[in-house]
């Protein structure tokens, strides 16, 4: 089985690339199953109904999140309505929308999606591991093998021990939220896949998505600056993850940075492969 992970989906930019590439991306890897985190999906904060369904439009199987998620107000009754966006499982009790889903691929086979926030300079909610934990042993319990796991985290450390805790028990843990593509895939040794953070897909020529001119005067004086989206040098990130889709161990996670140019051979490509 292989599951394409895409990352932080940045405004239009991240969704003009998104459709671009994602069907030559499933058809040059095989993929079974597609997971993107669609937080910042809205013009770089948040996301909206019509986004959110453009993007399963594309052929998103499931959407993740997190702190970003609650920024449009409408994202409260989208996520009551649409069970394949997730937000952070950690929130307390009474949040609107669910942090954990179970789908299946075309072939029938079911997989396992948890979404948890870290708390290391962020809103301290409740205690990610522990509920990460828990989720995944009761998916495991009904039957779920493969497992795949998006920890919404700034720290580092708090991503690298996710990934020790989980260890053996989920397929996958891929951070998200610093929009920086880190270069420490592995797969450890229980089985599970892990790497600090997939990326942004977005505009790469401004700092972490957004126009470097007024981030920059924001650290020149300290003010506050209207912030907008970038717009040059758009790149996709994801990773590919193998697995066995019985014993739910991870075999390989590869990481993906495209431009247009790789991302518009592939969709060729996928185009001339149809009857």
């Amino acid at each position: 089985m292989k599951l394409l992970f895409i990352g932080d989906i940045f405004g239009r930019p991240g969704r003009d690339m998104l459709k671009l590439g994602l069907q030559g991306l499933v058809h040059a890897h095989g993929i079974d199953l597609v997971i993107a985190n669609a937080e910042n999906s809205a013009a770089g904060f948040g996301i909206t109904r019509e986004i959110g369904d453009q993007i399963l439009g594309y052929g998103v199987d499931v959407m993740t999140s997190g702190n970003h998620i609650w920024d449009k107000k409408e994202a409260l009754d989208y996520i009551d309505r649409e069970p394949r966006l997730l937000r952070p499982a950690n929130y307390p009790a009474g949040t609107p929308g669910h942090g954990v889903t179970v789908v299946r691929t075309r072939a029938h086979v079911p997989v396992g999606i948890i979404n948890v926030m870290g708390r290391v300079f962020m809103t301290a909610i409740d205690d990610p591991f522990t509920l990460a934990r828990r989720e995944a042993e009761r998916l495991r319990a009904e039957g779920v093998a493969v497992i795949f796991v998006d920890v919404h985290a700034e720290a580092t450390s708090e991503k690298v021990a996710m990934g020790w805790y989980l260890d053996g028990l989920v397929t996958a843990v891929v951070g998200t939220h610093t929009h920086v593509q880190t270069a420490d895939n592995r797969v450890l040794p229980g089985g599970t896949a892990y790497l600090t953070d997939v990326g942004m897909t977005g505009p790469h020529d401004g700092v972490i998505g957004v126009d470097k001119a007024p981030v920059i005067q924001r650290f020149l004086t300290g003010r506050p600056s209207r912030f907008e989206t970038a717009t040059g040098d758009p790149r996709l990130h994801a990773v590919v993850i193998t697995a066995d889709e019985t014993t739910g161990r991870a075999e390989a996670i590869a990481r993906l940075s495209l431009d247009t140019g790789a991302l518009t051979e592939l969709a060729a490509a996928a185009a001339a492969a149809v009857p």
